[in-house]
């Protein structure tokens, strides 16, 4: 009975990279004293992305700390903002009431009057009809042709 003394162990497989990585593997390797390195990783973003880090300089903050241009939106002219407001007072109307006609926010009549607007043509195009003063053009001011009187 010789043959209980030799253990012959066939086709013994490295642990997979995956039982390495479990909990067991883990607390296993620690009881037997090897340093175990543990890194917190999301599998979502690849490269520790993702970790919650608000202070962390990109390659694009030297770009933009070099930038001297101050982006800001065109706004439209301080003159048509009072073209704007000298039309709706000839009509005897409201900015509410003029928002409402055009059925924009009044928010959006007092940004233009006061020069703050963001120009778009549609909007415009809307005043300049409820109005019926033209607000773009090279006869600013003028009183809006009705369509199909054209000279």
């Amino acid at each position: 009975m010789s043959d209980w003394d030799t253990v012959t162990v066939l086709k013994k497989r490295a642990p997979k990279a995956s039982t390495m990585k479990s909990e067991q593997a883990v607390n296993a390797a620690r009881r037997q004293g090897v340093q175990v390195d543990t890194q917190l990783k999301c599998r979502f973003f690849p490269g520790g992305a993702g970790s919650n880090k608000q202070h962390v300089a990109t390659k694009n903050t030297a770009k933009l700390d070099r930038e001297t241009e101050e982006l800001k939106h065109e706004t439209i002219s301080l003159d048509l903002g009072k073209l704007i407001q000298q039309g709706r007072q000839g009509k005897g109307m409201s900015q509410k009431e003029l928002a409402t006609k055009i059925n924009e926010k009044p928010q959006v009549i007092t940004d233009y009057e006061a020069g703050r607007g963001i120009p778009n043509n549609i909007i415009i195009g809307k005043i300049e009809r409820a109005l019926g003063i033209k607000l773009r053009g090279k006869d600013r001011g003028k009183p809006l042709q009705p369509p199909g009187d054209k000279k």
